[in-house]
């Protein structure tokens, strides 16, 4: 979601909640059991490697529960208080993610340039891997649940979670590969090598995660696809003559469409309520979780497509040209 792109959803509220809440539970289960065996195995093979693991398991264990909390309140209902839902607390969770994911990439590389200064051979090398193949196993299924989800969804949350445990296929068999160099082949600095791939791994993660999070709470707009679907649908009713200053919008699972609708100059008011709300029938359709806003214009009149005083966009602010 680098350019704010929004998965719509393709379930009601109710189902997309639950998924949601599921989805959650199950990455808190899973970070627990990784956390205690490879807390376990760090202990009996002193490996800088595994330990990194150790750090993103626990990371993401923070992460999943900070996600919880923010699904459920991403998930309660607009109010007179919060007339636009409480979508954004997805968003948030996903900036907080971001400041345990780098905290933890500092910590790991503190003890990496330790390492390096003092290298150490790696002990029990045989269940360290043993270990690393069972996470590597909990976390496949995991991110196969996450994915499902994320396509019925569209949840911010759980697919920046889905993003953590996605990195830790390539962390633990860097760790794999670490052990068997450092303990078969003697080289020492392949461990804090390798802990350090993964620490710089984990901080990029947590970049990426924090660019989807600042797109939506800076109601960055739909991606193009979405975009272009609205236009079309609109486009398609036989009396609408065109649309301009579209404008859209995602929270959570809420997304915003607003934009203003060209119809006949010499069509009566109840007519042109009548097409407004069989075009807003026809997105709902496409978009079932969008609040759609829509302005009837008369196409004759000449108004300002831009912002402020500004040149519209291409194919942004200034759909009335657009073919």
């Amino acid at each position: 979601m680098t350019e704010a792109t929004a998965i719509t959803p393709t379930l009601d509220r109710a189902t997309a909640g639950r998924l949601m809440r599921r989805a959650t539970l199950a990455a808190i289960c899973a970070a627990l059991v990784m956390i205690a065996i490879k807390f376990f195995a760090y202990l009996a093979t002193d490996s800088v490697s595994l330990l990194s693991t150790l750090f993103d398991s626990a990371l993401d264990f923070a992460a999943s529960l900070v996600n919880l909390i923010a699904v459920r309140q991403a998930l309660v209902p607009a109010d007179a208080e919060h007339r636009f839902g409480h979508g954004k607390a997805e968003p948030l969770a996903g900036l907080m993610q971001m400041a345990f994911i780098l905290g933890s990439s500092l910590l790991l590389l503190i003890e990496v340039f330790h390492r390096f200064a003092e290298p150490r051979p790696v002990n029990n090398s045989g269940l360290g891997i043993a270990v690393i193949v069972t996470s590597i196993v909990i976390t496949g299924v995991l991110i196969l649940y996450q994915r499902h989800v994320v396509r019925l969804t569209g949840s911010l949350a759980v697919g920046a979670d889905s993003a953590h445990y996605g990195s830790d296929f390539l962390v633990n068999f860097s760790v794999i590969l670490a052990l068997v160099l450092s303990s078969q082949f003697g080289l020492l600095w392949a461990d804090p090598l390798f802990g350090l791939a993964v620490a710089v791994f984990i901080g990029w993660t947590a970049i990426r995660i924090g660019r989807q999070s600042l797109d939506m709470l800076m109601d960055r707009e739909m991606d193009d696809g979405a975009r272009d679907r609205i236009k079309a649908i609109v486009r398609a009713h036989p009396e609408v003559i065109d649309l301009h200053d579209l404008k859209t919008r995602s929270a959570g699972l809420d997304q915003f469409i607003q934009f203003h609708l060209e119809l006949d100059d010499e069509i009566s008011l109840k007519d042109a309520h009548r097409i407004s709300d069989a075009v807003e029938a026809l997105l709902m359709e496409a978009f079932p979780e969008a609040e759609i806003l829509i302005h009837q214009d008369p196409h004759s009149v000449v108004e300002r497509r831009g912002l402020r005083g500004q040149p519209a966009r291409p194919g942004t602010q200034q759909e009335h040209s657009t073919p």
